[in-house]
């Protein structure tokens, strides 16, 4: 199936940390207002993988921006969805301006991945559509705030996401994440190897290992039905970034990040 981009450009979010019976509650609830994400896969309990590359500088900046509950700030990653070698990556640039959610994406070639990241410029032939203005210039933008922070590869994160959308728009989107695992990238490796989804994984901690990480995304108003929500199931809202929480998993590296930079009991309303 040909991947069909269901992501919200602007929007807001708002996250929980709920168990797996709260989770069956809210999966119900919601089957009145949205319908499963078309990238459902049974054999996986209706969810499918996600693996991200995140970006940062060797001190961490963008880590440490988030720690610090930074209220304007950003975020570089590669996104990808399985192994296959013709699959394309999604250089992402997220960014929060205080309550709002703004990304930004292109499709880049597997094979255009390393050069990038190793801080190669740009060129139309590393698109998946060579002639995407739109994407030649987020990705252009990409590695602009990449060479600015002196950013490589830093983290990978992964996760399996149960989604439902609204049925005939992306206005609304409701996710659960579950089996949040980290491990450091190495920007030595090529691609093939250093995006491998086989390899040993970090669980971090989240909700002594049993939480599911809920997140309610819509545009424009909030709706009702979500308030609605939000009330019947007592949702606590919570800030949670898996970036932080997978790099505190994994811990210090043996070289390019200094221990001490790593904030090992930050409070979780810091995560965002």
């Amino acid at each position: 199936m040909p991947f069909i981009d269901h992501m919200q450009r602007n929007r807001f979010e708002c996250k929980y940390i709920i168990d797996e019976r709260c989770a069956c509650g809210v999966r119900d609830f919601i089957r009145g207002h949205l319908v499963r994400d078309e990238h459902a896969r049974a054999r996986l309990a209706w969810a499918y993988p996600i693996y991200s590359v995140y970006l940062d500088s060797p001190s961490l900046e963008l880590f440490n921006a988030t720690v610090c509950g930074h209220k304007n700030r950003f975020k570089l990653r590669a996104r990808y969805y399985d192994n296959k070698p013709a699959s394309p990556v999604f250089f992402e640039i997220k960014r929060r301006m205080n309550d709002v959610i703004m990304k930004s994406r292109a499709a880049v070639r597997r094979a255009s991945v390393q050069r990038l990241f190793a801080g190669a410029a740009p060129q139309r032939e590393d698109l998946l559509d060579h002639d995407d203005p739109g994407a030649f210039s987020v990705l252009r933008e990409f590695c602009q705030l990449r060479a600015s922070l002196g950013a490589a590869g830093r983290t990978l994160v992964t996760y399996s996401r149960e989604a439902w959308n609204a049925r005939d728009n992306d206005a609304v989107r409701v996710t659960f994440d579950r089996r949040i695992a980290g491990a450091w990238y190495d920007n030595a490796l090529p691609s093939h190897q250093a995006l491998a989804v086989n390899r040993p994984w970090v669980y971090p901690s989240i909700d002594n290992g049993h939480g599911v990480v809920l997140e309610l995304k819509f545009t424009g108003c909030y709706p009702r039905w979500m308030e609605q929500l939000a009330s019947t199931f007592n949702l606590y809202r919570v800030c949670m970034a898996k970036y932080v929480s997978c790099v505190q998993a994994v811990g210090p590296r043996r070289h390019g990040v200094r221990g001490e930079r790593l904030v090992a009991r930050a409070p979780l309303e810091a995560l965002v």
